[in-house]
């Protein structure tokens, strides 16, 4: 590989046809176009199909990758299981980046060209992202995602890091999990909200096809599974009892982490990491989520330069 700036997109999709021509448009229009864009139709039943062959026609680098229809919209691993159908396709070694995309964005034009641009300046940065904006009322309002992680929705990643995690667990929580085992090894995990690099969500986070409150108890199961601190998981849901739907939002949140607590769910085979990840929550909760992180990657620095070496 001898282009630094090659990257490559991955986007599971299915019966995106309301929103996906604004994903498709705005990459498209890219300051640096990805080398290779292959999008895994998983068993659509609308125009998806014939919209991506519209696409994949018009730009060589597109390529469209169709699998069975399973009757229904996965999230979770079944994201996961469709990204690694298209990944499975790719020459990963070709790539400096990859990117796990979803087909519900708009994303601003150099959005790629900065992120890259970041990396490069900082070898340390493993993932990265730029913010989710939504549009209520016809205004734009932050998601309000962390700095320490890249986002579910557009997951860059450098080839390294991304090797080195052993890439994403097919499970419910695999945007998050997959930043702290990074961290872990002495990776950084980053987002940005600089004006560049924020895009808009067309599908808010954490819905569900069936409710929002289904896609937030979704996310309690999966923090439990992921092994976060009881009392840290709390705070993180009264946080989010100020976004729509209020109050119930964060209840619906707590309600899924201890509906999988009572029945003993199985957690993440990786119990150093569950381990990891309960010390730096129980730390941010002391000093807050900034310097916590910042004393993990002081303290695990020398991973990745021995690596790099």
């Amino acid at each position: 590989m001898s282009d630094p700036n090659a990257y490559v997109l991955i986007s599971p999709c299915r019966n995106e046809a309301a929103f996906m021509r604004r994903t498709l448009d705005s990459v498209v229009a890219q300051t640096v176009a990805p080398a290779l864009w292959v999008i895994v139709d998983d068993g659509s039943t609308d125009e998806t199909p014939e919209i991506l062959a519209q696409y994949a026609a018009a730009h060589d680098w597109i390529r469209v990758v169709h699998k069975p229809d399973r009757g229904h919209r996965a999230v979770g691993p079944g994201v996961v299981e469709a990204f690694y159908a298209g990944l499975d396709t790719v020459d990963q070694s070709q790539f400096a980046y990859s990117c796990k995309l979803d087909l519900d964005l708009d994303l601003p034009p150099g959005y790629f060209a900065g992120l890259m641009a970041r990396m490069q300046a900082n070898p340390r940065i493993g993932t990265c992202s730029g913010k989710p904006y939504i549009r209520q009322n016809g205004t734009l309002v932050s998601e309000r995602r962390g700095d320490e992680m890249s986002v579910g929705m557009t997951k860059f990643y450098r080839r390294e890091c991304f090797e080195a995690i052993g890439g994403y667990v097919r499970e419910v929580m695999w945007d998050a999990i997959d930043c702290h085992k990074a961290r872990q090894l002495g990776w950084q995990a980053v987002s940005w909200d600089d004006p560049e690099l924020r895009f808009e969500h067309l599908r808010p986070m954490g819905s569900s096809q069936s409710s929002i409150y289904t896609g937030r108890r979704r996310h309690g199961r999966g923090q439990y599974f992921m092994g976060s601190d009881p009392l840290f998981f709390a705070a993180s849901c009264v946080f989010r009892m100020a976004e729509p739907p209020l109050i119930l939002g964060g209840l619906a949140m707590m309600q899924g982490y201890l509906a999988a607590w009572i029945r003993r769910m199985p957690q993440l085979d990786d119990p150093d990491l569950r381990r990891f990840i309960r010390a730096y929550q129980r730390r941010a909760l002391v000093v807050g989520k900034a310097r916590a992180v910042a004393e993990i990657e002081a303290r695990q620095a020398h991973l990745v330069a021995a690596a790099q070496a």
